[in-house]
């Protein structure tokens, strides 16, 4: 069924995104257009296995890791701060007091304490691709979900395989969407940026899309019969998944919430939708729409929350953010559980960099790129632990670091992908591995 929705709902994209390529008009008769997207969305799939699912989750800005999940109340007041540890439901793990609900299901996350390789950057960009921005292949590093999309392919026609939930913010290089080097066809579908138009058919209807299709095919065989090549055999299959994620409601149903009992969208939590800082709002129904996106069948979807670049007010800050996250991560990781899909799906969180030590003048903390944190959970990860230990600080490993990149070899792992095995080719036709060097899957969790 066609998801027609009212003049009211009108979004503006300044960027060439994925959805200039969905869009009715774009099934024309030349350019790359959206059976062009599905056809090399499904080309060289690495198999059809059961479905996994990652959900990342971007706090832009750097968020304190010590006074989120190593805590240190044993330093100075100038690097402890105001936040006191309490206990989880694993012995010998305590996180910040802010975070009850996380403490109460620890038992199902893991905690990374000793992330490493990051550089004073504010971008989403280490995040998202798993490299830094050095030194990039012709075309540029692409995106994890671009690159699970291009080996993977979708699941269902219906829904496409890399969903992003970001808005679009004001401190530019926190924005994520981009392909690189894989071309437009694998740029996640955005349905913030724009790309909810590509669910409205505006002033065409039912009819007149038909006629648009009868009209293509008729033109399709026009060109069959002087494709001596052979060239467009099976184009129709892609036409008719075209016109099937156009004519279906199912993308439209998973980005819904109202279609959810209002008891869930309460355990979620609300948030705000007030813009923080020059980055996200902190949108907790974001964390709901990602679970119902997985469980429609799209294999990658990102989001950002709220603002985490700190350097005044820290625990005025905290006071407001820690919560919400608390209730959007603690609500998703047990609906996951209760609807059966922690085994498929799973979870990271974190940003680019973690704070100073020691808080400055302004009761804040500034970027410190040598440690920070991750929170993971599901897929049948060794979950109950954290890994890695910090200084007396919190400024520097002291035990078991983990580089970023083995966090991204840990998600293709959990996706069914050997990061060393497989491949994918730039601009210059010159293959890259997905993970550089020898990092990989962090051993502690599989």
């Amino acid at each position: 069924m066609l998801n027609i929705l009212g003049s009211n709902h009108r979004y503006r994209c300044s960027r060439f995104s994925r959805r200039d390529f969905l869009t009715v008009g774009t099934l024309g008769l030349t350019g790359l257009s959206l059976p062009d997207i599905l056809r090399a969305e499904s080309a060289n799939a690495v198999g059809k296995s059961r479905q996994r699912s990652v959900i990342m989750v971007f706090l832009p800005g750097g968020p304190p890791h010590q006074d989120m999940f190593d805590l240190k109340p044993l330093a100075p007041r100038e690097i402890r701060g105001e936040f006191h540890p309490i206990n989880t439901n694993v012995p010998g793990i305590q996180i910040c007091e802010h975070l009850p609900r996380m403490a109460g299901m620890m038992d199902k996350l893991v905690l990374i304490r000793t992330v490493v390789g990051a550089l004073d950057r504010h971008e989403s960009f280490q995040c998202m691709t798993g490299h830094l921005r050095d030194r990039q292949p012709p075309g540029g590093y692409p995106e994890f979900g671009s690159i699970i999309a291009k080996l993977k392919g979708p699941t269902n026609p219906s829904v496409p395989a890399y969903v992003g939930l970001s808005p679009r913010m004001q401190h530019r290089p926190y924005n994520s969407g981009d392909p690189g080097c894989l071309g437009p066809a694998y740029a996640p579908f955005q349905p913030h940026g724009g790309g909810r138009d590509d669910l409205v058919l505006k002033d065409m209807t039912l009819e007149r899309l038909k006629d648009r299709q009868q009209l293509l095919q008729s033109i399709d065989g026009l060109r069959r019969d002087i494709d001596v090549a052979g060239v467009l055999d099976g184009l129709d299959s892609y036409q008719q998944q075209a016109f099937g994620i156009l004519t279906s409601s199912q993308l439209a149903e998973a980005l819904d919430t109202a279609a959810e009992p209002q008891s869930v969208r309460d355990r979620y939590g609300y948030g705000t939708e007030k813009i923080q800082g020059d980055a996200a709002p902190r949108l907790n129904q974001q964390f709901l729409i990602a679970r119902r996106l997985v469980e429609a069948g799209a294999r990658i979807v990102t989001l950002s929350y709220s603002f985490w670049d700190w350097h005044g007010q820290n625990f005025r800050n905290g006071k407001a953010n820690l919560p919400d996250l608390d209730q959007a991560v603690s609500a998703l990781v047990e609906d996951l559980h209760q609807r059966g899909l922690d085994d498929h799906v799973t979870l990271i969180v974190w940003g680019e960099f973690g704070r100073t030590p020691r808080i400055n003048k302004d009761a804040g903390r500034d970027h410190w790129p040598r440690v920070s944190c991750a929170l993971m959970a599901g897929a049948g990860l060794r979950t109950g632990q954290a890994i890695g230990q910090t200084d007396r600080s919190g400024g520097e490993p002291v035990d078991r670091p983990v580089h970023f990149q083995e966090l991204h070899a840990t998600l293709y792992h959990v996706l069914g992908i050997d990061p060393h095995a497989n491949t994918y080719r730039d601009l210059s036709g010159r293959p890259n591995y997905l993970v550089e060097g020898n990092y990989q899957p962090i051993a502690e969790l599989i």
